[in-house]
This record gives C-alpha cells, sequence and structure tokens, in this order.
C-alpha cells in the first residue's frame, strides 16, 4: 500500500511539473506574441524618432481588440510582403488632402506638432484622397524622404495589413523607451 502511495504522489509531482512548464511556455509565448515581437527599422523614414537600424518592439494585441488611432506609429505588410514602419496620419472614413505644405482632415489642418504637419510634397494626397471604411492613410516623420501613402507604390493602408503598434524601442541603448 505504501509503495502505491509513493507511485502515485511522483506521478502527481510529475504532472504538476508538466502542468506548470506548460503555462509558462503559453506565457511566455502569449507575451513575445502579443507585446514583444521584434521589428528593425529600414530607412530613414521615421527620422529623428526612428533611426535605419533601430530595434523596436511591436504590440499586436492592441490592435487584435482595437483599432490604430490617428499618431500611432504602425507595422504594416505592403503589397510585395514586406513591412514598413509609418504614423497614422489618416483614419477611415476620412478625407486628406495635402495643400501648401498642410495636411487636412476633412477640410480643417492637421493639429500636430509641427514636425509631423508640414509636407513639402503632396503626392497624391495633392487632391482629396478620401480614405474607405477600412482604409488608413500612412506617412513617414521624415516627410521628405518617405514612401507612403502619398504614393502610389504604397497608397491607402487597408486595416487587414496593419500588423501592430510601435511601442518601445530597444536598441541602440542610448535610445531605449517608449515611442512616441
Amino acid at each position: 500500500m505504501e509503495f502505491y502511495q509513493e507511485e502515485t504522489s511522483t506521478l502527481r509531482k510529475a504532472v504538476g511539473w508538466i502542468v506548470d512548464i506548460v503555462v509558462v511556455i503559453s506565457l511566455a509565448w502569449f507575451v513575445v506574441y502579443a507585446f514583444g515581437t521584434r521589428v528593425k527599422i529600414s530607412g530613414q523614414s521615421m527620422m529623428p524618432g526612428l533611426s535605419g537600424g533601430d530595434l523596436v518592439l511591436m504590440d499586436r494585441l492592441s490592435y487584435d481588440l482595437g483599432n490604430p488611432k490617428r499618431f500611432d506609429v504602425v507595422v504594416f505588410a505592403r503589397e510585395d510582403r514586406r513591412t514598413n514602419v509609418k504614423r497614422v496620419i489618416g483614419l477611415p472614413g476620412e478625407t486628406v488632402q495635402i495643400t501648401g505644405g498642410t495636411i487636412y482632415i476633412d477640410g480643417k489642418p492637421l493639429k500636430a506638432d509641427e514636425s509631423l504637419s508640414y509636407v513639402a510634397l503632396s503626392g497624391l494626397a495633392e487632391n482629396p484622397v478620401i480614405l474607405e471604411a477600412d482604409e488608413y492613410f500612412l506617412l513617414g516623420d521624415n516627410r521628405d524622404s518617405s514612401e507612403d501613402s502619398r504614393f502610389e507604390n504604397i497608397g491607402n493602408v487597408r486595416r487587414s495589413q496593419i500588423i501592430g503598434k510601435v511601442w518601445f524601442r530597444v536598441l541602440p541603448l542610448m535610445g531605449i523607451g517608449p515611442v512616441k
């Protein structure tokens, strides 16, 4: 009888360890999936906030549960399957136009920091761009050196193309911290 109790006790401990390991691995996977997907910035289109070679973390959970907001820095998949990082300027259903260097949303000037509101090259937004119910208008922070929604090869970005929100810079260590 004592042997049977020892065997049951050992089996319970083993099952307990296995359950603990599975829970820890599942929790770690969830945290990495939701908040810790690493993305490397390429190019200079998001300067001065983010530079080529910077390593940032992307939050997928925010957009699994909600939608992008104006001024969010997002990661999206282009038609050629590459990923890009840009800032949300126009939201679904809005009309975006860039005239005289100023961004207009539904006919009103965009209220933003001067570095985010001035655009030298209008591109497709020289004429009003009407966003459909699932489309966003994205711009790089370095407006003079950004391939973004102003150009035909990017254009309006559908909600299904947006993968997540950039929330934290990991590298370089001198710039570590939240992304604004």
